[in-house]
């Protein structure tokens, strides 16, 4: 089977004045059609910076990072923001949805960004509510809703361009424990029905669980 992320020899390096920092040293690794990635380490290990490197967010200073078998060193800004749009979906430890728009609306930013109609995906909207459970919600304003729903909303946000790559940013960083339990569940039960390839940065041996496989950042190399 191929694999649909691949890192070949992955370095990234930040400038700090005259230091330079190395934040990852040589990382290889691959992610299956899928797969529910967990990747997991301390606090300045690397792990963020490899994720948002995985989902084009951010770019190597050296290294090689294919996603869907297309390599990202050979594409334009551009042609790389129509992939990150069109073939992932993320979701964030914040949220990030936009209060004075309701549910409906926030789902659909990303399908107004790559230059659709919403008017299209009106039954899309609706199956993706009732697969998250908030099609009682649709027109409420994220201000009206508990930090559960926001999530879950984000969820549905990133699911909306029928991504085949979910990319989730401690997504049960800011909810509580019963929460948390409820959006890992959701996130598994997409990975297992949708087949969506998952992959989660978590600091939580209890949310890295929820996946089939765990990649374990240190020192800015992958420990397994």
């Amino acid at each position: 089977m191929n694999s649909i992320i691949t890192a070949v020899d992955l370095y990234k390096s930040f400038s700090l004045g005259e230091v330079e920092i190395e934040v990852l040293k040589g990382i290889d690794l691959s992610i299956y059609p899928g797969e529910f990635v967990s990747i997991m380490g301390p606090s300045g290990s690397g792990k963020s910076t490899l994720l948002y490197l995985l989902g084009g967010l951010d770019k190597p200073t050296r290294g090689a990072i294919s996603l869907l078998g297309h390599p990202l060193n050979d594409m334009g800004d551009e042609e790389e923001s129509i992939m990150r749009r069109r073939n992932i979906g993320f979701v964030f430890q914040f949220y990030n949805l936009v209060p004075n728009l309701n549910v409906e609306e926030n789902i659909l930013l990303p399908i107004l960004l790559d230059g659709k109609k919403a008017k299209n995906y009106k039954d899309t909207v609706q199956n993706i509510l009732e697969t998250v459970g908030l099609k009682h919600r649709r027109f409420h304003t994220s201000r009206e809703l508990s930090g559960g729903e926001q999530q879950r909303v984000a969820i549905a946000r990133a699911l909306i361009n029928d991504p085949e790559i979910i990319m989730a940013d401690e997504p049960i960083g800011n909810l509580d424990t019963q929460t948390g339990t409820e959006i890992m569940l959701l996130l598994q039960e997409i990975n297992r029905e949708q087949q969506k390839t998952i992959v989660q940065l978590t600091h939580s041996h209890e949310a890295a669980a929820y996946g089939n496989r765990i990649i374990q950042v240190k020192d800015g190399k992958v420990w397994n």
